[in-house]
């Protein structure tokens, strides 16, 4: 296996919970490294253009409304098939299906305020890390 980059956001529910450090701890056991990290208060404006595949969705405007509601923290992942770890790591989407001692199933509320974000495919990873990151940000 390659190592590769993913991208990363711990959501609003989880740093208004002060998870950040658990969260960042579950994806370094996985064997993910964090090799770019901020914090951030998505504007409207970024959270539309980021979400802009999902426009035409009804629930759009509920999650660029949340996504906006607090800080995030968005991350580049490094390591062994980063973005297939990171997926594991997550769990399911909803947190109901999610598998005990993944993110989301030990730490996620609700279908809505699901903790994480991760790429969904390498291609995508590549385009959501330049969307909030500048190549000389990411020091591996």
């Amino acid at each position: 296996m390659a190592v590769t980059r993913t991208f990363s956001i711990i959501k609003p529910d989880a740093t208004r919970r002060n998870l950040t450090g658990a969260v960042t701890k579950m994806l370094e056991e996985a064997g993910l490294r964090v090799v770019a990290s901020k914090r951030i208060q998505m504007s409207r404006e970024q959270a539309e253009g980021f979400y802009a595949v999902h426009k035409e969705r009804p629930f759009f405007g509920e999650l660029v409304d949340f996504m906006i509601s607090g800080p995030v923290v968005v991350q580049v992942l490094e390591g062994e098939n980063a973005m297939q770890a990171n997926r594991d790591i997550m769990g399911a989407t909803n947190p109901k299906d999610a598998d005990a001692g993944t993110i989301r199933g030990e730490l996620a509320e609700s279908i809505e305020a699901n903790t994480v974000h991760g790429s969904d495919s390498d291609e995508n990873a590549a385009i959501e890390i330049a969307y909030f990151f500048d190549d000389a940000e990411i020091v591996g």
